[in-house]
């Protein structure tokens, strides 16, 4: 089983509209409701690539109500735990003319001392059945900045492999507690270690204590420092679409072939044709499957050679 943490639940609204104008009034030609937060979209993917998935973290209020009853149509089990303050919503605006996405996401419920004692409890006894664990996305309110680290901590104490992948304060203590696998993107990689140069960041993150270190590279691919080495991985060719979502494939993609025990170029390429597929799909958490399996064997991936 693998299990997938979502602190930061989300009921996620994608709104196609034929052109996004600001200071605009806009019709809306399609609406999708879906699960999300990140966790969630890793686990959606884990689940239609066959895996058996257990996604946990908070659920609370109608807009809870609504995750849950999602989650019970789709072929994973739901151990979210329930709380008092209600689950935020995201809302990507695809713009169809140009396929550009525009994000705006709420902050989450409020967490208690209380709520948060309960769930290191509970995410305790689901690691019991585990073969790894994913650790994703923002933290909601209420919730320390350490959390992250304190459940790498408690993966760690039990034998269970353990993935991050989240920003700032939460990546920077998370990263110090030494997961097996970090993954940022540019972004989140240049705010953690100072440096937007690919290969010194991915560098300088794994001696902040991760196992290995995997970061996005946009339409470029993804770089990782493991330790059998640098290598990086790269779609046939660039690949347009929504992007949201993309990176929690490659979690996906990096976490099942984990728990399938493939080398580093072969976790790398699975991962690299999830992310282009998901770009290829109108929605997070799903993939274009014919996409991902034409792409799997035009995935290229290149050793590199460290800098002095």
């Amino acid at each position: 089983m693998i299990l997938t943490v979502t602190l930061n639940t989300a009921l996620d609204l994608t709104y196609r509209v034929p052109a996004l104008t600001p200071h605009a009034s806009h019709r809306v030609t399609q609406v999708i409701e879906r699960p999300g937060g990140k966790g969630l979209n890793v686990a959606r993917v884990l689940a239609a690539l066959g895996y058996e998935t257990v996604v946990t973290g908070f659920a609370g209020g109608p807009t809870g109500e609504v995750v849950r009853a999602h989650l019970a149509e789709l072929p994973l089990t739901d151990a979210l735990l329930t709380i008092a303050g209600p689950t935020r919503r995201t809302v990507a605006v695809v713009d169809t003319s140009t396929g550009d996405t525009t994000q705006l996401n709420e902050p989450g419920p409020h967490l208690t001392p209380a709520e948060w004692s309960a769930f290191t409890g509970h995410y305790t006894e689901l690691l019991a059945g585990a073969e790894a664990v994913a650790l994703c996305g923002s933290l909601p309110p209420g919730i320390h900045v350490g959390a992250y680290a304190e459940l790498v901590r408690i993966a760690r104490g039990v034998g269970v492999p353990v993935l991050l992948d989240t920003s700032g304060e939460p990546l920077r203590r998370g990263i110090a507690a030494r997961p097996d696998l970090v993954k940022p993107n540019a972004d989140e990689l240049a705010q953690l270690t100072g440096s937007r140069e690919p290969h010194r960041a991915t560098r300088d993150a794994r001696r902040r204590g991760a196992h290995a270190v995997v970061s996005s590279l946009g339409p470029a691919g993804i770089l990782a420092a493991t330790p059998d080495g640098l290598w990086h991985a790269a779609p046939p060719a660039t690949v347009r679409g929504n992007p949201t979502g993309a990176g929690d494939s490659a979690v996906a993609g990096l976490l099942s072939a984990l728990v399938d025990g493939l080398p580093w170029p072969d976790r790398l390429t699975r991962a690299v044709a999830l992310s282009a597929a998901t770009v290829l799909s109108p929605v997070a958490g799903e993939f274009d499957r014919a996409a991902y399996e034409e792409l799997l064997p035009r995935v290229t991936v290149t050793e590199q050679v460290a800098a002095a």
